[in-house]
């Protein structure tokens, strides 16, 4: 017996393309037309159900009636290399007179010669590769962003290093400096050791008895010491200019 015609008018009527990137939901909507004067039960199956989410994927349409069907590809990982083998039909079937209780009893109880069914096969498409050319415009474009930026704006990297040697270069001056002080106030220190201690030799000289032994027995400290505070000044200079100087 030769198969019945299909009476519903599907656009597209050979294959379903989706478009890629697949990492979301891709649909894809086939369009179904009655252009007969009866009414018309249409189903769509899929060799890959797990794949696809069809709405509505049954229904009867009315005498010059249309609906459109959304083909819902569930994301994936693509791979062009693997051969699309996925296909849809939509079968169809005249719906009888009167009330229809129950579509999926009516597709069970349906002679198979009442049938009417169109295949379509699944078509994956990726966005096109950039051009070389557009790869040249993007590199172009990325360049001309650089050079707008201020010149005189040094590199972070280059930014980072000359921070880091300030930074050294400040704590070495303050440590110096510490240094510097510490011996200043050594100095000071000596000079009023010193001075105390001439005031004390003069108070002793002061008190000490007329007697010629005693007096001159009591200036021999006094010839001695001066050229001791020059000594330790000179080696305090010296230690200052030292430092400065490295």
């Amino acid at each position: 017996m030769a198969k019945t015609e299909q009476a519903l008018v599907l656009e597209p009527s050979t294959e379903l393309v989706f478009k890629g990137p697949f990492t979301d939901v891709v649909t894809a909507e086939l369009k179904l037309f009655n252009p007969t004067e009866k009414r018309i039960c249409f189903k769509v199956k899929t060799t890959a159900p797990k794949r696809y989410c069809v709405r509505p994927n049954s229904g009867i349409l009315e005498s010059g009636g249309s609906i459109a069907v959304a083909v819902m590809l569930q994301p994936f990982e693509y791979d062009p290399s693997e051969k699309n083998k996925h296909k849809f039909m939509v079968q169809s079937m005249f719906a009888p007179e009167g009330k229809i209780d129950s579509q999926e009893q009516l597709w069970k109880d349906a002679p198979p010669e009442s049938l009417m069914d169109t295949k379509l096969r699944c078509v994956f498409e990726m966005p096109k590769a950039a051009t070389q050319t557009q790869v040249q415009e993007a590199m172009q474009d990325e360049k001309s962003k650089v050079l707008k930026t201020d010149p005189t704006t040094p590199p972070k990297a280059t930014s980072t290093v000359s921070g880091g040697d300030d930074k050294k270069m400040l704590e070495e001056v303050r440590r110096l400096q510490a240094e510097v002080n510490s011996l200043r106030s050594e100095n000071s220190q000596l000079k009023d050791e010193g001075v105390r201690l001439r005031k004390m030799h003069l108070a002793d000289t002061s008190s000490s008895a007329p007697s010629q032994t005693s007096s001159v027995s009591m200036t021999t400290p006094t010839s001695t010491f001066p050229p001791v505070i020059y000594i330790i000044a000179a080696i305090i200079i010296g230690l200052l200019i030292g430092k400065l100087i490295l």
